[in-house]
């Protein structure tokens, strides 16, 4: 069975490094799937669930917090500023953030005071704990 190795890359550390039969990644413009033998290819990640299927049939999934992923031979790449697996996710702090995020984005109704940067901020954390959350729960 052909396979290609999956190698998640954070700032930190390498958060995952092993082989693998096929990947679905959260790109910007929608899912993308990669196989063995995909073609290169170099495309943006948005920040959401990266499932993958070991050799055997075992389903594996990260989190990734966007980021690039690179295919080249029989390694697929990514790049991203965080990659959590489910049983690193910290639930409690997931759903802090995700009431955080909620407060400031219903400060926006009322009070003229909310920026749209900080806006824009408030709706991509509340994304980025929701994510987290949709991991943790896929486990």
């Amino acid at each position: 069975m052909a396979q290609l190795t999956l190698r998640i890359i954070t700032p930190e550390r390498i958060a995952l490094d092993e082989p693998v039969v096929s990947v679905r990644l959260p790109g910007v413009d929608g899912s993308i799937g990669v196989l063995p033998r995909h073609a290169p290819m170099i495309a943006a990640l948005d920040f959401g669930v990266l499932s993958y299927t070991r050799p055997g049939g075992t389903e594996g999934r990260i989190f990734v917090s966007g980021g690039f992923a690179e295919v080249r031979g029989d390694t697929l790449r990514v790049i991203s500023r965080a990659g959590e697996k489910p049983e690193e996710i910290d639930e409690s702090r997931a759903r802090e953030a995700e009431k955080r995020a909620r407060e400031r984005l219903a400060q926006r109704g009322s009070a003229a005071t909310v920026s749209e940067v900080d806006f824009l901020r408030a709706e991509a954390a509340l994304r980025r704990a929701l994510m987290r959350l949709r991991a943790k729960e896929l486990r």
